[in-house]
């Protein structure tokens, strides 16, 4: 079965998992670097490292990319797999679009959003993470009982060379969007009780780890197993390719509701607190329950009303993997390190550090052209609205 995979995506799989695990333990390490200090925002971390000013335009417009982007492709995806869920379970009912699917997974939205903070949604999250592992576990085993399908193809599924070196582009950007903890890790860690002798990077890095463990479950099975099953033709999210036994693939597309749900408010929040501090302290608006239910009900409007207008899922991935995800989560922890630890010339972290950096880099400058070329591949098919 793994003979079927070839052997750059697979190390395109792994290197990523390997990067992104050494660049969230610095966040973890650099979190409570200054003694009596926490670093509880990514943009505090920033200014520590490139001023006051400075650090706050390099980190924040980045971080609320990231974050507003996630929320998008989570609207596509809950969208998707409700649609997915009733198409299975009432095959002769009458099409419904999936612009009101987007819309009635959003409705959710509306409500959680308005719980206050990440301690809050420690239930919602849970039960996120739950359903990854779960829903997960259902695609790739279902795939392995479906077998190969008939005549798979394993070859690049586009004819021509410049489609094919497009689609690896985007490709990269969709495996850098799959490691977007980064961009929340400290806002996390912010909520675990610290003192000198129990500092909060050891059950931090303790979770990373299980984490990271439960990630590769999910991930590298279902990417090798449903590359063996469908070759080149797998969708983007390979619930959508399977149809049997329909009652564990419709339970399977809920639980990727669940997960998006909660998934959704995690990454929803440091926005939320964003905003909220921007209208108080620069509008000068009271702060409280009509500011909050408000500001996140646009908030939540926008992100849908941009979803249902651009589900273009394995595009936005692409694009946005690399345009914002790659700085954020591959090469920002590595340029802080190098400012604030100042590790010397040539030695093993330096040499790591700036290994990540230039692979970061690149990764941000191309991924985006492939991401982008699909997206518009896609608007040319595509009936909006539909």
């Amino acid at each position: 079965m793994i003979s079927e995979a070839r052997g750059p995506g697979i190390a395109i799989l792994i290197l990523p998992w390997i990067i992104t695990l050494y660049t969230l333990w610095q966040m973890v390490e650099m979190h409570e670097m200054v003694p009596g200090k926490r670093f509880d925002r990514y943009h505090e971390l920033g200014q520590e490292a490139f001023g006051e000013k400075l650090g706050l335009w390099i980190v924040v417009p980045q971080q609320l990319v990231v974050e507003v982007s996630v929320n998008i492709v989570y609207m596509v995806t809950g969208g998707q797999s409700l649609k997915k869920f009733h198409d299975l379970v009432c095959p002769d009912c009458k099409h419904i679009k999936q612009t009101y699917f987007i819309m009635i997974f959003a409705s959710v939205h509306f409500v959680l959003s308005q719980l206050p903070n990440f301690n809050s949604i420690s239930g919602v999250s849970l039960a996120a993470a739950v359903m990854s592992l779960s829903y997960s576990t259902i695609a790739w085993g279902a795939s392995v009982e479906k077998g190969k399908k008939e005549n798979v193809e394993y070859g690049y599924p586009s004819s021509s060379t410049a489609g094919t070196v497009f689609g690896f582009l985007s490709a990269l950007g969709e495996v850098a969007f799959a490691y977007a903890g980064h961009n929340v890790v400290l806002e996390i860690q912010a909520t675990i009780p610290s003192t000198p002798e129990k500092p909060s990077k050891k059950p931090m890095w303790k979770g990373v780890v299980v984490a990271y463990i439960i990630v590769a479950l999910c991930y590298f099975p279902v990417a090798l197993i449903g590359y063996w099953a469908f070759g080149n033709s797998v969708q983007d999210n390979i619930l959508l390719s399977l149809e049997k036994p329909t009652w564990l693939i419709a339970m399977a597309n809920m639980m990727v509701v669940v997960h998006v749900i909660g998934s959704y408010q995690i990454y929803a929040m440091p926005v939320f607190d964003m905003l909220e501090t921007m209208l108080v302290k620069r509008l000068y608006f009271s702060p409280g329950l009509m500011l909050r239910l408000i500001a996140r009900s646009v908030y939540v409007a926008l992100t849908m009303f941009i979803a249902i207008t651009f589900p273009f899922f394995s595009g936005l991935l692409g694009f946005f993997g690399g345009l914002v995800f790659a700085p954020t989560t591959y090469f920002l922890p590595c340029v802080m390190w190098l400012a604030i630890y100042k590790p010397k010339v040539g030695s093993l972290s330096w040499f790591t550090n700036w290994v990540c950096i230039i692979l970061g880099f690149l990764l941000m400058i191309l991924a985006p052209i492939g991401g982008l070329r699909q997206i518009i591949l896609d608007a040319k098919t595509y009936k909006f609205y539909s």
